[in-house]
Formats: structure tokens, sequence, C-alpha cells
């Protein structure tokens, strides 16, 4: 991943609710694509990647829990890749 000043950055909440359509055993994995999908609709990237620390603040409470919504930083770079990070919760 190369660090290059980002182009665009936005803070979103994104609704995570619609993982709990999907099985028991799969909502934190049905979260993580919902939140592909989320990046995928709103900042149209050539490639998402998603940092560990919002990985396992999705899968905190296992597989089963995940949480309704999380509040994430997205930052699109020159290249179109799109890094989802963690928002600040004091802002």
């Amino acid at each position: 991943m190369s660090e290059s000043e980002p182009v665009l950055e936005r803070i979103y909440t994104v609704p995570l609710g619609r993982a709990w359509v999907a099985p028991r055993y799969r909502r934190a994995e049905k979260a993580i694509s919902i939140l592909r999908k989320f990046v995928q609709r709103h900042m149209k990237p050539e490639a998402v990647v998603i940092d560990p620390s919002v990985n396992e603040a999705i899968w905190a409470k296992g597989i089963t829990n995940p949480p309704r919504k999380i509040r994430v930083n997205l930052s699109k770079d020159d290249e179109g890749t799109v890094t989802v990070t963690l928002a600040e919760a004091g802002q």
C-alpha cells in the first residue's frame, strides 16, 4: 500500500442491521460484506482496504453479535484505493 495523500476523505455511519437477516453463525461475515458494498456505493473505489481495527471492532463480540452500526473514516487516494479506518469517538 502506498503512502499517498488522500484525495477524498469522508466519515460515515454504516448501518449493519441487515447482517441480522443472515444465519446466526454468519452475521459478522455478512457485516463485512455489507461494509464493502457500502464503500463501493458511496466512494466508487478501484480497491477497498479494510483496516484490521475495523475488522476487530466488527468481530469483537463474536460471529453472532456484530454491531448494528459502525462509524468509519473512508479515505480515497489518487490511485482509487479506499482505506476504511475507525472514526475517532471524540469527534
